[in-house]
């Protein structure tokens, strides 16, 4: 109601208040320590795996691509280096998946979020971005000022040179991500010829687009608005993890120092800001532990800085656990206790799946066979009264030779059979036939039996052998013969 008490509704507002809050311009200042070289370390690293993996060649044989990891959805097939995954071996690239999982819950367990704050790519990218940002306008004073200066040539070309850098980091950036789905010599000289897959072309196009918008443009919005994983490290967490913390009952009361004057009564936090100038996300992490804080421990090397200079112990933000700063705060000695029920636990887990993917890796077979049935018709009744059932033979040889196998036939009394284009077998022999490398074969089996002391369903066996190695396949198929 209005004021006065007329109950007369006022005028709308011109402009409706905003239901999401106005991004403010972060300006993260040039941290120097040892947190910070080792950023510019994990970035290195991470940034030139991604770019260089797919040119590293690998042999593997005639027709298949000499890439070292290459996802080859033509082939159907997967390669990491001395790996190979078929398709029938999805389990394999889900225990990979769970045990990435895995792996990521014990590291935030014990040193909260180290993945967010080094290795992912949203860090990376961003601190590379900021990178950039920083060569062509300055630190985060000079930026300041360039942002808040009126338009003219030197702030034209430092504006257009680093959104011209940004895209051409975000094209090799999308270019490089199709070279894991292609051979990368071809795909790189077909996509620049307009001959490569349109797929190429497309995934190239959003990942420039997403690689330039999240790490130029949004920064900050995704670790916090789009990324679930702040959400989830909470329930991964408790007050044992070593997490990025500023140690409350050294640093207060905070207040401004002046040369020469005492400490008595007071903390060691001058107050001077530089962990909020140098943090990314732009929080201060005095106020305690936040979701927005990715633990990149650029504060703590802001922090050192500033400690050295006014002659007072570093370690005023530092890696530290709730339960150690809470025993100092009382007077008692702090403990830590990295090895947990849930630190042991994901470590067992971690154990436990890697020994059975590699003992389910190192003893699979380098043949997968399949004999399928024929529906229509299930048999056919020959003139001599014997009955004849036809199947299919489904061969992947997973081996990069040719490779001959005899097959056989069992279970059937008497039984013949013939596999078309090779003619019959002898009685109770074997066929040989050659098998392609890294191929798929399929042949047609014909299977022939008397009736007379069968039952009117049973099963044979077909049994593939190399003759080389002596690598047995069998399968188990119906026959029927239709007697009742």
């Amino acid at each position: 109601m209005q004021a006065g008490g007329t109950g007369a509704p006022g005028p709308k507002p011109e402009h409706p208040p905003s239901l999401y809050e106005k991004r403010n311009q972060i300006y993260p200042k040039l941290a120097h320590g040892k947190f910070r070289a080792f950023k510019w370390l994990v970035m290195a690293v991470t940034l030139g795996i991604y770019y260089a993996i797919p040119w590293i060649r690998w042999p593997r044989g005639e027709n298949i691509p000499d890439q070292a990891v290459l996802a080859d959805f033509e082939g159907e097939k997967f390669y990491f280096f001395f790996l190979e995954i078929w398709p029938q071996e999805i389990y394999f690239l889900g225990g990979l998946i769970i045990l990435a999982a895995l792996a990521l819950f014990l590291v935030t367990s014990l040193f909260g979020r180290v993945w967010c704050g080094y290795t992912c790519p949203q860090t990376v990218w961003t601190d590379l971005y900021i990178w950039v940002e920083r060569a062509f306008e300055g630190d985060r004073a000079a930026r300041m000022r360039l942002d808040h200066a009126p338009m003219n040539f030197n702030k034209a070309w430092r504006k257009t040179g680093k959104h011209i850098v940004w895209l051409l980091i975000a094209f090799l950036t999308g270019g490089a991500f199709i070279l894991y789905w292609h051979d990368a010599p071809t795909i790189a000289r077909t996509f620049f010829t307009g001959e490569a897959p349109l797929t190429a072309y497309f995934f190239a196009g959003v990942l420039t687009f997403t690689t330039y918008a999240l790490a130029g443009t949004m920064r900050e919005q995704v670790c916090t608005y789009l990324c679930p994983w702040p959400r989830i490290q909470g329930a991964l967490t408790d007050e044992h993890a070593l997490n990025v913390t500023y140690r409350y009952d050294r640093g207060e009361p905070r207040a401004p120092h002046r040369k020469g004057e005492s400490w008595d009564g007071r903390g060691d936090c001058i107050d001077c800001k530089q962990c909020v100038q140098v943090c990314p996300m732009g929080i201060d992490i005095r106020d305690g532990a936040q979701l927005e804080c990715i633990h990149c421990a650029l504060c703590i090397d802001a922090c050192d800085d500033i400690m050295k200079k006014v002659d007072r112990p570093t370690g005023l933000i530092a890696y530290d656990t709730d339960v150690a700063v809470a025993a100092r705060a009382c007077g008692e000695k702090p403990r830590y206790k990295l090895f947990r029920v849930r630190t042991a636990l994901y470590a067992i887990l971690i154990a436990a799946i890697s020994l059975l993917m590699l003992w389910g890796y190192t003893t699979k077979s380098t043949y997968e066979f399949n004999v399928l049935k024929d529906r229509s018709p299930p048999f056919i009744r020959l003139s001599d009264g014997s009955v004849r059932n036809g199947y299919t033979l489904k061969l992947v040889n997973k081996a990069t030779n040719l490779r001959t196998v005899d097959i056989s036939v069992e279970g059937l009394p008497e039984a013949s059979f013939e596999i078309i284009g090779l003619g019959t077998a002898p009685d109770n022999g074997t066929l040989q036939l050659t098998t392609q490398a890294h191929g798929v074969d399929r042949y047609r089996l014909l299977v022939t039996a008397r009736p007379e002391d069968l039952p009117s369903r049973t099963t044979l066996r077909v049994q593939i052998r190399d003759t080389a190695t002596g690598e047995i396949a069998e399968a188990d198929a119906p026959f029927t013969t239709g007697d009742q």
